[in-house]
């Protein structure tokens, strides 16, 4: 078996120069290219064709999960796994929602990143298992969530991201204003405007917010994101 072909994606420079470090190291990795940026990582994913990319999570413009979320819809064969400093639950989520192999913390030790990197090129999921325990938690409260209650067949389950964004809408804010109030890009906000459509059966934006409103999906004022 060949090398696994790596490109690394993250806004420090100094990062991408030790992971190449580190990685060009083992016999059985080679670094083939790298990315500032997402947009970036995206281009570059469809010239090099890499087994294995390596997504820093939170980077300005195009951020790791809406960049994962695209280079897998054209290369679905290829391998992410994201990194980031802060082991932030929805984060994990979205990361993995949008096609992630693997989330790991830049705090992990080397020897750790290159087991987990292997495993997942081989398609294990490359989790640390205390994030993993956070995961199958939080699959449980969706799975109970979700069940139907006797009598109320048609309740309808919001998440907490989903309110936030539904409350925003509600008092006019537009995409951006949503997306710099939340610090997530433009692209999520869009994915949870989807999702929040999809469950309610409305088509447009302000009517689910007056819906939401009027049903008591959202609370009338702020003091929902305090």
């Amino acid at each position: 078996m060949g090398k696994i072909r790596v490109l690394l994606t993250d806004d420090h420079e100094l990062f991408r120069e030790g992971m190449t470090t580190i990685l060009n190291a083992q016999p059985d990795f080679e670094v083939i290219g790298e990315a500032s940026d997402g947009l970036e990582a995206l281009i570059k994913a469809r010239e090099l064709e890499p087994d294995l990319i390596l997504m820093d999570i939170g980077m300005p413009g195009c951020d790791g999960v809406e960049a994962t979320q695209l280079i897998k819809e054209e290369l679905p064969q290829v391998t992410i796994v994201m990194l980031t400093v802060r082991d932030e639950d929805e984060k994990l989520f979205e990361a993995i929602k949008s096609g992630a192999q693997g989330y790991l913390l830049k705090s992990i030790r080397s020897r750790d990143l290159l087991r987990m990197l292997r495993g997942a090129v081989e398609g294990e999921a490359a989790i640390t298992p205390t994030l993993g325990g956070r995961m199958l938690e939080e699959f449980r409260r969706i799975s109970q969530s979700s069940q139907i209650v006797p009598g109320d067949e048609d309740a309808v389950v919001l998440t907490q991201r989903e309110r936030e964004v539904l409350c925003l809408v509600a008092e006019g804010a537009s995409d951006q204003e949503i997306a710099e109030m939340l610090s997530i890009s433009i692209h999520t906000v869009k994915t949870h405007m989807r999702n929040i459509l999809s469950k309610l059966h409305i088509g447009r934006r302000h009517e689910a917010a007056l819906f939401a409103l009027r049903e008591g999906l959202i609370p009338p004022r702020r003091a929902f994101l305090s």
